[in-house]
């Protein structure tokens, strides 16, 4: 049987959101404990067998079942590579095999185990075929459905042992359950695979959101700067040809030509430094959808929006840099921004969950990130406070205004 390596104790990846692990987290749970529930039934077929016989071959079949149950739930842990996502480490498939193989061979030394001895191979199978292709899965239920009546056929031809089905609830619940194993397996699997699938697209709108913020900035530098270049050009070639035929005209183009490069330079520094006019609401809503579609439901409420641009332009500041900090630094489900009229000035309240550092890990550097922020709002007159608490970030931005807008 080809085996695919993989990670010896897989561990969930750190790009995936925390639904998504607490998701692999359930289906993990749900399979060992079913495993486990099983595997507690043959257990107590097998104890009951040796105390009533207390002989060494019941002894060592019920010594072998439990190092098979051991290495089969240790096994689900590689199901985190999801359906046909290839084995582990030859090592553990061929060590669940052989104790599971054990047993079913022990099975037929003693006629008490009876039919019980062939169940664990066949989980083993199950959980073997639940990580190969589509086309190998098959084929190994295939071979575990065999091992099952080749087991049936020993006792029966060659022993002279013949296992009728159990009458009892317990025993029919332990036939019906590990005959769909394999289903059940398969199902579980396809399910956390396609949840990965789901975050996966999830981050990839996020990325694309951000690309899409940067496609913008990018079109506002190149209206800025493309205009004025082209100004700039032909005002100099205009200068180039009048130097000698009209030296005063040559001068004034090249006075002109200096003019607009210094505002050019104003206007990309406006821009970079985020002091340019800035629609708030555009940025308000513009966040929103970002947030959303990185994975977080995000609740927008605007009560009143301040009447001075410049105020708006220092609160649109502060909505463009929290909403990066909530794309870097959290795994946020939840935000929250609201802006609100409050004594001479207007607030600005942002609040997320998900939080996975602590605010001296936000880009605290001068002139970036909060820190920056901080200096730009106070050279405005403004404030910024941030919290941090039970895994929740909060950032309030404070600015003047003298009148507010509907």
């Amino acid at each position: 049987m080809p085996a695919v390596s993989a990670p010896e104790i897989p561990r969930p990846p750190s790009s995936l959101g925390r639904s998504v692990r607490s998701t692999w987290t359930y289906t993990l749970g749900s399979i060992v404990f079913i495993l486990v529930v099983l595997h507690f039934m043959l257990l107590s077929f097998a104890a009951s067998d040796f105390t009533a016989k207390h002989d060494a071959v019941s002894g060592l079949l019920l010594f072998v079942l439990l190092l098979a149950v051991a290495l089969q739930v240790r096994y689900c842990w590689f199901l985190q590579a999801g359906l046909g996502g290839g084995l582990p480490r030859t090592v553990w498939t061929v060590a669940m095999l052989v104790t599971s193989g054990a047993v079913w061979v022990l099975g037929l030394l003693t006629s008490d185990a009876g039919w019980i001895a062939a169940i664990p191979l066949w989980l083993a199978v199950s959980l073997v075929a639940s990580l190969l292709p589509k086309r190998q899965r098959w084929l190994t239920v295939v071979g575990g459905v065999l091992s099952l009546l080749a087991f049936a056929a020993i006792r029966h031809y060659w022993l002279g042992q013949s296992d009728p089905l159990p009458h009892d609830a317990a025993s029919r619940m332990l036939l019906i359950y590990s005959a769909g194993m394999p289903l059940l397996l398969i199902s579980s699997l396809w399910w956390w695979q396609v949840v990965v699938e789901l975050d996966r697209h999830r981050l990839m709108a996020g990325e694309l959101a951000v690309a899409q913020e940067r496609l913008r900035f990018a079109a506002d530098l190149h209206d800025i700067q493309g205009h004025h270049l082209q100004v700039i050009a032909l005002k100099s070639e205009l200068a180039e040809r009048l130097l000698d035929r009209n030296p005063e005209a040559a001068r004034e183009n090249i006075h002109e030509t200096r003019l607009i490069a210094k505002q050019a330079l104003e206007e990309t520094r406006s821009l970079v430094s985020g002091y340019r006019e800035t629609s708030l609401e555009d940025e308000l809503e513009n966040a929103r959808e970002v947030l959303t579609a990185a994975g977080a439901h995000c609740e927008l409420t605007l009560e009143r929006l301040p009447a001075e641009p410049a105020a708006q332009q220092a609160l649109a500041m502060t909505v463009r840099e929290a909403t990066t900090n909530i794309l870097r630094h959290s795994e946020a489900t939840h935000a929250t921004i609201t802006v609100a009229s409050t004594k001479g000035g207007v607030t600005l309240t942002i609040r997320n969950n998900g939080l996975n550092g602590t605010p001296s890990s936000m880009s605290l550097t001068a002139g970036t990130g909060l820190l920056g922020l901080r200096e730009r709002l106070e050279t405005a007159g403004g404030t910024l406070e941030t919290t941090m608490d039970t895994g929740h970030f909060e950032a309030q931005a404070w600015v003047p205004s003298k009148g507010t807008l509907a």
